[in-house]
């Protein structure tokens, strides 16, 4: 398999509830208006604690400085796993699952912290640039190493990591911090960006005013029922992550879905903010899955991690067997 260091240098910001109204008119550009900018990697999610954003160095300059826009210390890079070469973005996604034990797990043994996001077409693992040379080093028996300079694809040079590299002892990886399944079910889509101007309207709802989706009877205190809504445009590809009840308020037929409509249930990982530096918290959680063969999607935001599983009684009974909190909340 091939893995592609893309050539995008990312920031990844929290904008707090409070502060998204300041920041509306950049993200609206950077969603909706893309061709009026230089930006090429753009991902915004809402949780219940902040927006989350992944974006480029160039849709960066499209938001406002401000005290309620906090920006994790390091930049970014992006890396994709393809299978028989192509473009990942035009693919269905490997999934952090067939990815946990090639990619994840190794960078975790060698203490190299990543912030994932999974997409409809395809999984992104986020390395910080300053510690490419290790990641290149330690993936390097197990991929062939591809660089995207200028839209190309070429061989990556090696960077010269050889002295003193020591193979780490593989160490058994109990979760350590407490999991939370909330009640709402999602769905991973997409949709053609040549209709995006005739739900642009709905969307900018979804996105900016987040009681407009909630079911009757629910409230933000609620937390058996989170807000969670996810909004990518990564190299002219959108995908969206969305309750169901959200997905219902769609037109039919705007929205990519599989034939069996499946949908999805989240497991929260992290009872207080995880922070970036603390390495092999995605690893935690996609080995148990992978060993069982679980597909999910992962996504990382600025405060807490989010999994996708299919099946919630499978999934969860695998986690709680290495969890140190036991069951799922």
């Amino acid at each position: 398999m091939e893995l592609h260091i893309l050539e995008h240098s990312l920031k990844v910001a929290s904008i707090e509830k409070e502060g998204i109204q300041i920041c509306t008119h950049g993200l609206m550009k950077l969603a909706f208006l893309a061709s009026k900018t230089r930006c090429k990697f753009f991902s915004l999610t809402e949780t219940p604690e902040d927006y989350t954003i992944i974006v480029d160095e160039e849709g960066f300059k499209e938001l406002p400085q401000s005290d309620l826009i906090s920006v994790a210390d390091a930049t970014w890079l992006a890396l994709n796993v393809v299978s028989g070469g192509g473009n990942a973005s035009s693919s269905q996604p490997i999934g952090v699952t067939k990815i946990a034990k090639s990619v994840i797990a190794p960078l975790a043994d060698h203490n190299i912290s990543v912030f994932m996001l999974s997409t409809y077409q395809t999984d992104f693992i986020l390395v910080r640039e300053r510690d490419l040379p290790m990641v290149m080093h330690t993936l390097s028996s197990e991929f062939t190493l591809l660089r995207v300079v200028n839209g190309e694809t070429v061989a990556a040079h090696d960077l010269g990591v050889t002295n003193g590299f020591v193979k780490p002892k593989l160490v058994p990886r109990p979760i350590i911090h407490p999991l939370s399944s909330p009640s709402n079910m999602f769905c991973v889509t997409s949709l053609d960006p040549d209709t995006l101007p005739s739900v642009a309207t709905l969307l900018m709802d979804v996105m900016f005013y987040s009681g407009g989706s909630k079911e009757l009877g629910t409230s933000s205190e609620d937390s058996s029922h989170i807000r969670f809504f996810s909004f990518s445009l990564i190299e002219g590809y959108i995908s969206l992550v969305m309750d169901e009840q959200t997905a219902q308020r769609f037109p039919n037929n705007v929205l990519f879905t599989s034939a069996s409509g499946e949908l999805w249930k989240m497991v929260r990982i992290g009872g207080q903010p995880l922070g970036f530096d603390e390495c092999g918290i995605v690893a935690q959680i996609s080995e148990p899955l992978a060993t069982a063969d679980i597909p999910a999607y992962y996504i990382s935001t600025f405060k807490f991690d989010h999994a996708l599983v299919r099946e919630r009684l499978t999934a969860v009974g695998c986690l709680e067997k290495t969890s140190k909190h036991g069951s799922v909340v």
